[in-house]
């Protein structure tokens, strides 16, 4: 596995390579999660390029960009032991510079949910995959369903944009108790961790709902509710594809997400339906 700093030595790389190439954006403290969407890309590709950049304009002030994981050395471990072929780890001087060009999310869709409580964040996660996707010109880019609106915002840009990457979006990873992976887990208590799997059993009650034929989405969040009380949940909701609020469930076209805080972290979880 080659290591890439900079933009150029990836460019000069990128102009040599044959074949199709996959690639999966990150920003770092590799887990299980990451791990799936890196085999998914040595799979389908002859080739697999993984970034790890922490963005800083995806984060709101006062949020843990400061806090956030680093551990280049064991995600350089965990991509070279994967078979990955390259791994770009760019600077923020590299990656932005000042006075730049914006890209902006679409007030429908960019500003619900994660955009209602986190102002401006999908605006940071869209240009900085834009950048990458501009450098890299993957054939194949991978992404998680547990971040499902930036998901359908990132396939909405390469539509508007008129990209070429495929897209591909890739199952949520859970931990054996069924706690949905994630970077800001190692910041839970044992206790918090505890309570913390109320978020997946909501779920689950939920699916248990439509699996007999409860359609109803505000019966389907009173039970969710029920099921993580005492919890500081930001939100659930129960959308389409689209992210348009539905009041019935629409087999094959729902999504039900969630937010919550659990101490100090947030998170969050969801399934299609």
């Amino acid at each position: 596995m080659k290591i890439i700093h900079s933009i150029e030595e990836l460019q000069t790389i990128r102009k040599n390579l044959k074949g199709s190439l996959g690639f999966v954006p990150t920003m770092g403290a590799l887990h299980d999660g990451h791990l799936s969407l890196i085999k998914q890309s040595i799979k389908d590709n002859e080739i697999t390029i993984v970034s790890i950049f922490v963005n800083p304009t995806q984060f709101l002030p006062g949020e843990d960009l400061d806090k956030y994981p680093k551990k280049i050395q064991a995600d350089s471990k965990i991509c070279e032991l994967a078979n990955v072929d390259y791994l770009f780890t760019p600077e923020i001087n590299t990656m932005y510079s000042k006075d730049e060009i914006l890209i902006k999310a679409p007030v429908l869709k960019g500003f619900t949910l994660e955009g209602q409580n986190r102002p401006g964040h999908f605006d940071g996660v869209l240009q900085i995959v834009l950048k990458l996707l501009n450098l890299v010109n993957p054939t194949n880019v991978y992404f998680g369903k547990k971040d499902a609106q930036q998901l359908a915002l990132i396939k909405q840009m390469a539509k508007n944009l008129f990209l070429s990457p495929n897209i591909v979006d890739c199952e949520i990873i859970r931990e054996k108790d069924g706690l949905a992976m994630s970077s800001r887990n190692i910041y839970l208590s044992q206790e918090e961790r505890k309570q913390a799997l109320n978020i997946s059993k909501s779920l689950k009650d939920a699916a248990k709902l439509i699996g007999s034929k409860e359609y109803n989405c505000a019966r389907i969040i009173k039970t969710m509710r029920t099921t993580m009380k005492g919890m500081d949940i930001e939100y659930i909701s129960i959308v389409n594809r689209d992210f348009q609020q539905i009041q019935t469930i629409e087999l094959g076209n729902t999504i039900i997400l969630l937010a919550v805080k659990v101490g100090t972290p947030r998170l969050i979880d969801n399934i299609w339906i």
